[in-house]
C-alpha cells in the first residue's frame, strides 16, 4: 500500500561514503499523494558543505590529478557507463521512489530513468571524444607554435530542482564528471530521495571517493554556503529566477562562473490550419506534463480566433478525460503537485486570476474523488488580458491560460511579451510560417508541431530572465571545461628585444 511505503534511510554522501550530518538533523519526506511522512533525508549545513567541498578538492588533485581530473576521458567514460547500466538495472525501484517523493506519474518517472541512463551514456561518449579534442593546433606566425588544452574547471557546485529530481541532477553531474571535474550536488529539499540513491550507485560501481558528493538539506543552510564557497570554482543551477539572482550575488565575490536555467512563461501558438485534436493533445501535454511543474511549460496558449471556440471546447473535453490519481495507479497522467506550499501557491494564482476578471473554464480545484493529497485538476483559464498576474508569472502547476489572436504579427508580439525566454511552440500546417515563428520567438528552445520533447543530444537553455548558458548537446561538456593555450618559441635565435650586457 502507498500509505505504508517507505524510502531508504540514507545519510549524506561525502568522500565516497555515508556520513551523518554534522548537526545530526533530518528532514521529513512527505508523500504528496497521501500527505503522510514516508521517511527522512539528512539535513546538511555549512559544516557538511565544507567537508564535501574539501573531499571534492582532494579528489581533483589526488595523485596530481592523474586519478581523475587529468586521467584520459576514456577512464572516466567507463565509470559513467557503469552508472548508466546500474540506472537501468534499478529503473523500476528508482521510478517508484520518484513517484512517491514528488508525485510524478509512474510511467513518466520510468521514462525519466531511461533518460538518466541515456544522459550518462551520451556524456561517456563525449568524455572519450575529449581525448581526441586535446592539443588542437593553432596557426601562428613563424617561430611559434601553439596548441590548446581543455581542462576541467575544477570543483563544481550543482544545485538542482524538484520537478525532475534525478534527471535534472544528472544533466549536470554527467557532463561535469565527463569533463574531469569533481562535484558537490545539492538537490532540492522537496525531492532528494533518488539523488541519494545515485550516491549508492556511485558507491556500488566504485567511483573514486570525493568525485561526487551529495549534500541534502534546506536551501539557506546548504545551498547558500555551497554557492558562496571560496573553494568552489563554478556553480550550475536550475530553479527559480529569485534564487538565481541570489546565486549570482553569492558567486560574485570570487568571480566564479555560473550557469543558470531559471524557468519561464512560454507561449504555444496554434493557427487555424491544424488538425484540432492533434493540436489539442500537444497543447495539453505542453502544460500538464509533469503535473504542470515544468520550467519550459507552454502555459500561454495563443489560439487563432477562427478556431478558438471549437479548440477550447475540445481542450475542456480532453482535460476532463485526463486520469488524475495516485501516481502509482495504472494509467495515471496527472499526479499531485510536490508539496502543500506549492499546492497553496497554485490555488492562490487561480483565485487571483478569477478576482481580476478571468474565467476559470475548467479545473482549478481538488478532484472530487481525491480527499487527500496535493491534487489540482487540469485548469484552463480564459478571458485573459496581458496585464494579469496569471499571464505574466510562472505558476508551476497544471494551469493553462488562453488568449486569441488574429494575425501572425499579433501572435509574435504576444508570444514575446514576457520577461522570460526559455521555450516556445508553434503548431501549423504551413511549414514556412512555422519557420518564421521559430526565428522570431525570442527563446532558447522552439518546438514545431509539438511541445516539450527534450533530448540530451540537443542543447537546452533560455534567454532573458530564463537564464544563460546551455546544458546538454555537444557543447554541454564545455560548461565544465576551461581552455589553456600553450605557446612555444621554436627558433634557436635569441629574441633580441633587449641589448645584451657586455661580458
Amino acid at each position: 500500500m502507498v500509505a505504508t511505503a517507505k524510502i531508504p534511510q540514507r545519510q549524506l554522501f561525502i568522500d565516497g561514503d555515508w556520513r551523518v550530518p554534522a548537526l545530526g538533523r533530518r528532514l521529513p519526506v512527505i508523500n504528496p499523494t497521501t500527505e503522510a511522512s514516508i521517511g527522512e533525508i539528512p539535513a546538511g549545513t555549512s559544516e557538511d558543505v565544507d567537508a564535501a567541498v574539501a573531499a571534492a578538492r582532494a579528489a581533483l588533485k589526488r595523485n596530481r590529478g592523474r586519478d581523475w581530473s587529468r586521467a584520459p576521458g576514456a577512464v572516466r567514460a567507463k565509470y559513467l557507463r557503469a552508472i548508466a547500466a546500474k540506472m537501468i538495472e534499478r529503473k523500476s525501484d528508482l521510478a517508484r521512489l520518484e513517484a512517491l517523493d514528488c508525485g510524478k506519474p509512474l510511467d513518466e518517472a520510468a521514462w525519466d530513468m531511461d533518460d538518466v541512463a541515456g544522459c550518462f551514456e551520451f556524456f561517456a561518449g563525449h568524455a572519450e571524444a575529449l581525448d581526441k579534442r586535446q592539443n588542437a593546433a593553432v596557426a601562428l606566425p613563424e617561430n611559434f607554435k601553439c596548441h590548446l588544452k581543455k581542462e576541467p574547471i575544477g570543483v563544481v557546485a550543482l544545485i538542482t530542482p524538484w520537478n525532475y529530481p534525478l534527471l535534472m541532477a544528472v544533466w549536470k553531474v554527467a557532463p561535469a564528471l565527463a569533463a574531469g571535474c569533481t562535484a558537490v550536488l545539492k538537490p532540492s529539499e522537496l525531492a532528494s530521495v533518488t539523488c541519494l540513491e545515485l550516491g549508492d550507485v556511485c558507491k556500488e560501481i566504485g567511483l573514486p571517493s570525493g568525485v561526487l558528493n551529495i549534500v541534502t538539506g534546506l536551501g539557506h543552510e546548504a545551498g547558500a554556503p555551497l554557492s558562496s564557497h571560496p573553494d568552489v570554482d563554478k556553480v550550475a543551477f536550475t530553479g527559480s529566477y529569485a534564487t538565481g539572482q541570489k546565486i549570482m550575488v553569492a558567486a560574485a565575490p570570487t568571480v566564479k562562473p555560473v550557469t543558470l536555467e531559471l524557468g519561464g512563461k512560454s507561449p504555444i501558438v496554434v493557427f487555424d490550419d491544424v488538425d484540432i485534436d492533434k493540436a489539442v493533445e500537444w497543447t495539453l501535454f505542453g502544460c500538464f506534463w509533469t503535473n504542470g511543474q515544468i520550467c519550459s511549460a507552454t502555459s500561454r496558449l495563443l489560439i487563432h480566433k477562427n478556431i478558438a471556440k471549437e479548440f477550447i471546447d475540445r481542450m475542456v473535453a480532453w482535460s476532463k478525460n485526463i486520469k488524475v490519481s495516485d501516481p502509482l495507479e495504472e494509467g495515471c497522467r496527472l499526479g499531485p503537485v510536490v508539496s502543500e506550499g506549492q499546492y497553496e501557491k497554485i490555488k492562490k494564482f487561480v483565485a487571483n486570476a478569477k478576482s481580476e476578471g478571468a474565467t476559470i473554464l475548467t479545473g482549478g480545484v481538488r478532484p472530487k474523488h481525491l480527499e487527500k493529497g496535493f491534487f489540482i485538476e487540469p485548469t484552463i483559464i480564459t478571458d485573459i488580458n496581458t496585464s494579469m498576474e496569471i499571464w505574466r508569472e510562472e505558476v508551476f502547476g497544471p494551469v493553462l491560460c488562453v488568449k486569441e489572436f488574429s494575425t501572425e504579427e499579433e501572435a509574435i508580439e504576444l508570444a514575446n511579451d514576457t520577461h522570460y525566454g526559455l521555450a516556445g511552440a508553434v503548431i501549423s500546417g504551413d511549414r514556412e510560417r512555422c519557420q518564421r515563428l521559430a526565428e522570431e520567438i525570442d527563446a532558447g528552445c522552439i518546438w514545431v508541431n509539438c511541445s516539450q520533447p527534450c533530448f540530451c543530444q540537443a542543447p537546452w537553455g533560455g534567454n532573458k530572465r530564463s537564464g544563460f548558458g546551455r546544458e546538454l548537446g555537444e557543447g554541454g561538456i564545455d560548461n565544465y571545461l576551461s581552455i589553456k593555450q600553450v605557446t612555444e618559441y621554436t627558433s634557436d635565435a635569441p629574441w633580441g628585444w633587449y641589448k645584451a650586457p657586455a661580458n
